[in-house]
């Protein structure tokens, strides 16, 4: 009797245990997909969209300009300007990349400007804000010294303007909360260093 009772509770105990397993297991398969796709690909609209794909090529320009100071800028602030941009601006590349495969829209793959390809059918990129042409950006890349600063300074100027309005744009009309706040952290840092450069400029 001791036996079969000792059996009995032993499957009882199997079962109990298998049944706890396979609620948890259940449960974690169903809430983790839609949490994912939730956070990654839910809630954006039109100008969320529009918004990544031209600030990628935007940003991609800005550390391009900033590489340039290294070996070309004579002041020690506008080098560490250039090195703040390309910590700040190369991150956000990649997350707003993130966005748009998680949207299933296309990455831009250059720079307007430079090469189009890669880039036809995405909204938003003709005539973007503070974009410099190729003709302003060979300039800047035989340029040195105190000349090199002075160029920097007012073509990042006029750079970090364009990206303000563009994410002065998307804070007003975007919908995905990851993209709005980046806007809002873009609006407030860019200006806080457009003035730092007019400073160093002689404009304010």
């Amino acid at each position: 009797m001791r036996t079969t009772r000792f059996a009995a509770l032993t499957v009882s105990a199997v079962f109990a245990l298998a049944a706890c397993g396979g609620g948890d297991d259940s449960g974690s398969a169903a809430s983790s997909p839609s949490v994912s796709a939730e956070t990654s690909a839910g809630a954006h609209n039109a100008q969320d969209v529009s918004f990544a794909q031209g600030m990628i090529p935007h940003h991609q320009q800005a550390v391009e300009m900033a590489e340039l100071a290294d070996g070309r800028a004579a002041s020690a602030q506008v080098k560490d300007l250039a090195a703040r941009v390309e910590k700040a601006q190369g991150p956000e590349i990649s997350t707003m990349s993130g966005w748009l495969k998680a949207w299933d829209e296309k990455v831009p793959e250059s720079m307007p400007g430079m090469d189009h390809s890669g880039m036809e059918g995405m909204e938003g990129m003709d005539g973007m804000a503070g974009m410099m042409d190729s003709a302003d950006m060979d300039k800047l890349k035989k340029a040195s010294g105190k000349e090199f600063d002075s160029m920097f300074l007012t073509m990042m100027v006029e750079h970090h303007k364009g990206a303000v309005e563009m994410a002065t744009t998307e804070k007003a009309k975007g919908e995905y909360k990851d993209a709005t706040a980046m806007a809002g952290d873009i609006v407030t840092s860019q200006n806080a260093e457009i003035s730092k450069m007019k400073k160093l400029l002689g404009e304010n």
